[in-house]
Order: structure tokens, then C-alpha cells, then sequence
């Protein structure tokens, strides 16, 4: 993977919120931030977890948004892989064409 920034995109169920959210607090040599939204998760490979999920017909989910360096990238996926293996985390990476503040 080359330096070119990447923002991978992390679909977390709710009820590993807290958890996901506070290991990726924790990963400061390669996350320097991100953002969390709620979300409603839909279709057939949707796992409703809850009664009120299945009454609903979609899943309680929380989308992480995190910029990086790609050379970052395979290092902090595999933190996750191991911090997480087996909940079923759906990722996704894109370039980043351009990154900055506006002041």
C-alpha cells in the first residue's frame, strides 16, 4: 500500500459500539481520529441480533469513517481482525483524493 491517505468505512453492529469504538481510541499510532454516525442496516445478509431489530426490519448499526495512511491501512485491519474476530465487522476502503481543515 502506498502513503496516499484512504478512508476506510466500518459497519459495526450497535450492541459492539462502545467496544469498537473505544479500541479504535486506543490505536493512536495509526488512528489520529474519526467519525461515528448512527445508521439503519438493510438487506438480506442484515443481521437483525434483537426482537426490536426483527419488529423494525432493520439493524441498529454505527458507521465508522476513519482517514489514513494506506501504508496504516493493513496494519490497523489486521488490530481489528484480531480484536474482533468472528462479529462479522463489514469494511470497505476508498482512496482520499484530497484531506484538510478548513480555518
Amino acid at each position: 500500500m502506498t502513503s496516499q491517505a484512504v478512508c476506510l468505512t466500518l459497519i459495526v453492529p450497535d450492541a459492539l459500539r462502545a467496544e469498537v469504538l473505544d479500541h479504535l481510541s486506543e490505536q493512536t499510532d495509526l488512528v489520529s481520529g474519526f467519525t461515528a454516525s448512527d445508521a439503519s442496516g438493510h438487506g438480506v445478509r442484515v443481521r437483525l441480533r434483537s426482537a426490536a431489530e426483527r419488529v423494525k426490519g432493520h439493524a441498529d448499526e454505527v458507521v465508522v469513517r476513519i482517514v489514513l495512511q494506506g501504508q496504516d491501512l493493513e496494519h490497523l485491519l489486521e488490530r481489528l481482525r484480531n480484536a474482533f474476530a468472528g462479529t462479522k465487522l463489514v469494511y470497505w476502503v476508498m482512496p482520499v483524493t484530497d484531506f484538510g481543515t478548513i480555518d
